[in-house]
């Protein structure tokens, strides 16, 4: 009975190749996109899932007060991690890492050479306790005891060393340190939040030798000890912070994070410095968006085969009449529907294979079809062809098996109104979902448009940003100033701790040091030549001083006009008001408002200072415009000129501020494809119905034909139906489109309004495509010939 029934099946797919080929095709795209989502959500759900004691470890936040209410950190104070050591009893090992420079680039001198390295981070030697790091050469214990040391992951120790083994090589950091390696360990996996080239002994340094309460930089790990109550550890640290620092001193508290959580739920966090943040929100996005594809697939088969029901009408009749239960033709119809979906999931299979690559380029992930080759890929195949051919095969089979003979094998029947009425309920429904997604493609579109064209406040074009990190010494900075000045294509010049678009320093800006109101304010110590380099509008005053001795205690600050009103001032009024920003600052100058972060969040304050307590790691460059590729070769030159032993590491400001949107950039891209693929499934159901109500009303179009009736005429009688469709579904899909794009828009403190304009594109737009996939069958079926159509009468 099964063979007969494959054979049956496979007999009428080929018999309606049209119908069969819409219906294979719809369902191979869908399971395609289905398959990659797949594999994208497996391997984001993988993070950190790799490491031994991955149960047991935590990442430690701090929780603050911001302008904006409540914010999270990934970053702590140095104090935390050795004192967890000591006074938290769950607590078996804690370690820090800090990026180098607090998240800059390094500059390195190895065998005469000069690299950049942006993945250095200096740690604790604990941390190669909690994390599984596989050494290749020396081993993890004992490798960063000591001061000056550091290991070396295989990629790196190859770009650096090639062929020379490197253990008790050294190599400079930032013309400051010389370390010595002491080890090789194998690459971190691409699905682990850590991810360090080069991990350098912690207490080389400064912050590591010297930590405090009071600033928050570094990312902390712990490893609890097992079957550990993570509220108990909570509750500990608190008590282990009110042991170190007044109650009225505490500006934050402490929580834990499970490692395994870290990838995919941090994508709102502060200062994080992992390269590899995940976003729970997207995966599920991408989830539904993948769900809906394969659905709209789904509801191609459900319409294309009820809409034949008539001419399946008399099969059904006579198989009853010959003895087949209701049951057994339940059976053989899902058994067609199994051969479908079958057939469909093996090219679904060979396009995932195909399409993997260009998902890849889109979004910036390194997934590989590798993760296809295993039991549990195959069982998650079979569990999806069952539940595609039970969800595309059940209103069909049931809806044919219930057929009665008495009434089929009459010489003509009527469809059922519930029949036409589900299935116009299903083109509803496709098109209106096809609605929702070219509203937000065209919102994403408008929304990073006007990101790109925001006025910022400064002028982000034709600034190159050079790293000073591996110049020793005042000398070297001002003689490359003076170098740089000298160059005709180059306008203004300015060193700075860092610019617009990347955390510089977070502290709190209040009238006095005993005011207990204060603002979080962000602070950039720079030079005079700053606000003539980013070309910001100065409200009054003046800039900072040329020139600084060292030894001058007098710390000057150009305050925006969000500090200022903060502080109850107007611009003029500022000028010559002591304030406190961790030290006494005296206001010199007002500059206006400036976008300094994302358009994610609102402006907040900012200061230049002049404070020589803190470095300077950049010069900002104003060059002309023309000219751009031989400016930069001139930049390279004098900076070679004055820093033989330190890389030319250099970035574009407009560049650096168009990452922040790299996400926002991913979704768009990925949006656009896979609603393109959404409507172009939604089109060929479209198109299959039309072919079927033509081939169904020939003989009426025939008759229409000999009676006078035009091409036009006829084409308008068998569109109307399906243009009020689509009306029907804008009418549904409006309200939805607007309330899902108004949420997307809250997450920006700086966005578009919501254009009525754009649903007019929208809906003009699903009109267009479902008038031309309807025309096309409609002409057809008008340009037929009215003698075939009428001959069996």
């Amino acid at each position: 009975m099964f063979k007969n029934y494959l054979k049956i099946a496979w007999r009428n797919l080929k018999v309606n190749r049209l119908f069969s080929a819409i219906n294979v095709l719809g369902l191979s795209i869908g399971l395609a996109v289905t398959l990659i989502l797949f594999i994208f959500i497996r391997h984001e759900q993988s993070f950190d899932t790799m490491y031994t004691n991955a149960d047991n470890i935590q990442r430690v936040l701090l929780h603050t007060d911001g302008d904006n209410g409540q914010e999270i950190w990934a970053t702590v104070p140095p104090s935390l991690g050795p004192t967890m050591m000591t006074d938290v009893a769950n607590v078996e090992y804690a370690a820090r890492i800090l990026k180098n420079d607090f998240g800059g680039t390094a500059s390195l001198r190895v065998l005469e050479q000069n690299f950049t390295e942006k993945d250095l981070f200096w740690v604790d030697a604990e941390l190669l306790n909690i994390f599984d790091v596989s050494f290749i050469k020396g081993q993890a214990k004992g490798a960063l005891d000591r001061p000056n040391t550091a290991v070396l992951s295989e990629t790196s120790a190859k770009q650096y060393f090639g062929a020379i083994d490197p253990i008790g090589k050294t190599f400079t950091v930032d013309g400051k340190y010389e370390l010595e390696v002491t080890g090789v360990y194998k690459d971190f996996p691409n699905n682990s939040t850590l991810d360090c080239n080069i991990m350098a002994s912690g207490i080389t340094t400064w912050f590591f030798k010297n930590p405090s309460w009071y600033n928050a930089s570094f990312e902390t790990y712990c490893l609890l000890k097992p079957n550990t109550d993570l509220a108990s550890t909570e509750l500990q640290l608190q008590e282990m912070l009110n042991k170190n620092m007044e109650k009225e001193n505490q500006w934050y508290t402490f929580s834990l994070q499970p490692m395994k959580k870290v990838h995919l739920y941090s994508s709102g966090y502060d200062n994080a410095y992992a390269n590899r943040i995940g976003d729970i929100k997207e995966v599920r996005n991408l989830s539904y968006l993948a769900l809906l594809i394969l659905l709209i697939a789904s509801i191609n088969y459900m319409n294309l085969t009820t809409a034949r029901s008539q001419k399946r009408s008399k099969e059904v009749g006579i198989s009853k009449t010959l003895g087949s239960s209701s049951g057994s033709l339940l059976f053989r119809f899902y058994m067609e529907t199994g051969l479908v979906t079958l057939i469909s999931l093996i090219i679904g299979v060979l396009l995932t294979f195909t399409a993997l690559p260009i998902f890849n380029s889109v979004t910036g992930q390194e997934l590989s079809t590798d993760s296809l080759l295993n039991v549990e890929f195959f069982i998650s195949l079979f569990v999806l062809w069952l539940v595609v051919t039970l969800i595309s095969g059940s209103y069909p089979a049931l809806y044919l098996s219930q057929f009665k003979p008495s009434i089929v094998l009459k010489s003509s029947i009527v469809q059922s109104k519930g029949n036409v009425f589900i299935r116009k309920g299903l083109v509803v429904f496709q098109f209106a979902a096809s609605v929702v997604l070219i509203v937000g493609v065209l919102m994403i579109s408008k929304q990073m448009e006007f990101i790109r064209n925001q006025k910022l406040g400064f002028n982000a074009e034709n600034v190159v940003a050079i790293s000073i990190n591996g110049l020793k010494g005042s000398e070297k900075k001002d003689a490359l100033v003076s170098e740089l000045k000298g160059l005709s294509n180059v306008s203004s010049v300015s060193l700075a701790q860092g610019f617009p678009g990347m955390e510089v320093s977070g502290r709190s800006l209040s009238r006095n040091e005993d005011d207990k109101e204060k603002l979080n304010i962000q602070t950039n110590v720079t030079d005079a030549s700053v606000i003539d380099v980013l070309q910001l509008k100065l409200l009054a005053g003046r800039t900072l001083p040329s020139f600084k001795q060292e030894k001058d205690t007098l710390v000057e600050v150009v305050l925006n006009r969000k500090a200022i009103e903060y502080l109850g001032y107007s611009p003029e009024e500022a000028i010559g008001k002591k304030v406190h920003i961790s030290v006494p600052n005296t206001i010199v100058g007002v500059v206006d408002d400036f976008n300094f972060a994302s358009l994610h969040e609102p402006i907040g304050a900012y200061a230049f200072h002049n404070n020589t307590g803190e470095g300077k790691s950049f010069a900002l460059v104003r060059y002309n415009a023309a000219g751009n590729s031989s400016t930069i070769n001139q930049l390279e030159t004098i900076f070679k000129a004055v820093a033989p032993n330190a890389a030319f590491n250099y970035s574009f400001l407009d560049n650096n501020l168009q990452n922040l949107y790299v996400r926002e950039r991913r979704t768009a891209k990925v949006g656009i494809i896979f609603s393109v693929l959404a409507i172009f499934i939604a089109c060929l159901g479209l198109f299959g119905l039309a072919a079927f109500v033509g081939e169904q009303r020939k003989k009426e179009i025939g008759i229409r034909k000999v009676l006078g009736a035009s091409i036009v005429g006829i084409t308008q009688m068998l569109s109307k139906d399906f243009v009020k469709l689509v009306f029907i579904a804008m009418l549904i899909a409006f309200p939805i489109a607007y309330w899902l794009m108004d949420r997307w828009l809250s997450n920006f403190a700086f966005h578009i309004d919501m254009s009525y304009s754009v649903f007019v594109i929208a809906g003009i737009s699903a009109l267009v495509i479902a008038l031309v996939t309807v025309s096309f069958q409609s002409v057809r079926s008008a340009l037929s010939n009215p003698v075939k159509s009428l001959r069996s009468e």
